[in-house]
């Protein structure tokens, strides 16, 4: 009788397990799939638009060091700035602690590439992708939108706008090379298929708040 109850659960178990597994298969497929159109790594070619979301990440890792991933967002959405494709830049991330804060991180690096401070405006909410894209159009009125990051997040980013009926587009911020990135590319297959499933499910932003005039 144990026997055939351990044989049912190990049955299980395997069935589950590769249901998991096709579904995160299929979710990072179809992500990438439906998003390349929408993806540039040029200023020349991206469609023009008033407003840019910059998506946040850590200013240094956790040894001290500076952190590529948010030296070449700004680089990028500096030259996007620069070459006058967008006029205005939300800057959308973690503010969870008082020792910790993304968006103003970002907007004293975005400054120190001379874009001016009022152009700059701040989400202090962005503490997921999702909760960026969805709150640049409630909170902040934008429904054309370029986001900046990095490739293999802009690809998670774009559709979660699409999906959320924003025209979206994403620039490609230089990427850190492959053996620097590993963690961080293994750890986006799974957060394309948490996209998926948010999607799947409604699920909405953790925050909202009064909404925000971009001129």
């Amino acid at each position: 009788m144990m026997k055939k109850i351990l044989k049912n659960f190990f049955k299980f178990f395997l069935l589950l397990f590769v249901a998991g597994f096709i579904f995160v298969v299929f979710a990072n497929y179809s992500i990438k799939k439906s998003t390349e159109a929408f993806l540039y790594d040029n200023t020349s070619k991206i469609p023009q638009t008033k407003t840019a979301m910059l998506l946040g990440t850590s200013k240094t890792l956790s040894n001290g060091y500076p952190n590529a991933y948010f030296t070449n967002r700004i680089k990028a959405a500096a030259d996007l700035y620069k070459s006058g494709k967008i006029k205005y830049i939300i800057v959308s991330g973690d503010n969870s602690r008082k020792d910790y804060n993304e968006p103003e991180d970002m907007q004293q690096a975005l400054m120190q590439q001379g874009i001016p401070q009022d152009k700059i405006f701040l989400d202090f909410a962005g503490f997921r992708t999702l909760d960026s894209v969805v709150r640049a159009k409630e909170i902040f009125g934008q429904k054309q939108l370029i986001i900046i990051s990095q490739k293999f997040h802009n690809e998670r980013a774009v559709f979660l706008a699409r999906k959320n009926n924003i025209e979206a587009y994403g620039y490609n911020a230089e990427n850190v090379n492959k053996y620097a990135g590993l963690k961080t590319n293994l750890r986006e297959y799974l957060a394309k298929s948490k996209a998926y499933w948010d999607l799947l499910f409604g699920i909405e932003p953790k925050f909202g708040g009064d909404k925000v005039l971009i001129p």
